[in-house]
């Protein structure tokens, strides 16, 4: 992990929890993590789920952001959410470009660089996800997969608005499926990530908080934080048990 950027550990629990089983995670998980002021933590909960732990972790360390949002204002879009919805939460983050929105959702690149711009413009951090899929990475074509990814969805903001978004290199085959890229995988293409939006933002690149994503547990978070480009995980199974994603917050970075 780089020194110079402070680490974001977020959890994605994807369409799991009530609002009732939301207030008892965090009634476990903030205790946990209570003393954790080096690091940022976010969780993101299902939307029905948003204001439960926003007022369940009120006052304390652990974030809350949204899983995705659409890129207008407002319109008929059915199911959708505005980020204007969220900031009136009081929602700071939000992911977007996650591969199974991507896959389930037809969400595109065209799309993913308006949403970046509307979250932006209404106050939010968004958490940008790019990744390849397993016949992508044997075919040998992860960065220009992941490249094309990050050219396109960045394509609508400036130098100075860089350092609001976090990028989270989540390959599509480790998603779920207990196969973890290996800690060199991982920092291979967390690298090539910075070195691509270096060449489009200069070094306006080496503020941007690049995370890895994909079968993280606490198991492998230690060696997955000491690569040198890899500035925090986006967690998903794992972020759903209060002990144990409080031990991937809780990282422990090895001797220098």
């Amino acid at each position: 992990m780089a020194g110079t950027r402070r680490p974001l550990m977020a959890g994605n629990w994807k369409m799991y929890k009530t609002r009732a089983q939301t207030k008892a995670f965090c009634e476990a998980f903030v205790p946990l993590v209570s003393g954790v002021t080096d690091r940022d933590i976010l969780i993101c909960p299902p939307s029905v789920c948003l204001e439960a732990a926003l007022a369940a972790t009120a006052g304390g360390n652990v974030a809350v952001g949204a899983q995705t949002m659409h890129f207008a204002v407002e319109g008929a879009f059915t199911g959708e959410l505005a980020a204007q919805m969220l900031g009136e939460l009081g929602v700071p983050y939000v992911l977007l470009g996650h591969s199974e929105r991507r896959q389930y959702y037809a969400e595109n690149d065209a799309d993913l660089a308006r949403k970046v711009r509307a979250a932006l413009d209404a106050g939010l951090r968004p958490v940008l996800c790019c990744g390849e899929t397993l016949e992508e990475r044997e075919a040998g074509r992860t960065e220009a997969k992941v490249g094309g990814q990050l050219d396109a969805d960045l394509a609508e903001i400036g130098v100075a608005e860089l350092a609001l978004v976090a990028i989270a290199y989540e390959p599509i085959w480790a998603i779920g499926t207990g196969v973890t890229a290996t800690p060199e995988q991982a920092q291979e293409t967390v690298a090539f990530v910075r070195r691509r939006v270096r060449e489009r933002f200069g070094d306006a690149a080496n503020g941007v908080r690049v995370l890895y994503g994909g079968s993280v547990k606490a198991a492998n978070i230690d060696v997955l934080m000491a690569q040198p480009d890899i500035d925090g995980v986006l967690v998903g199974g794992a972020s759903l048990d209060p002990e144990e994603f409080a031990r991937i917050v809780r990282f422990v970075e090895p001797p220098a």
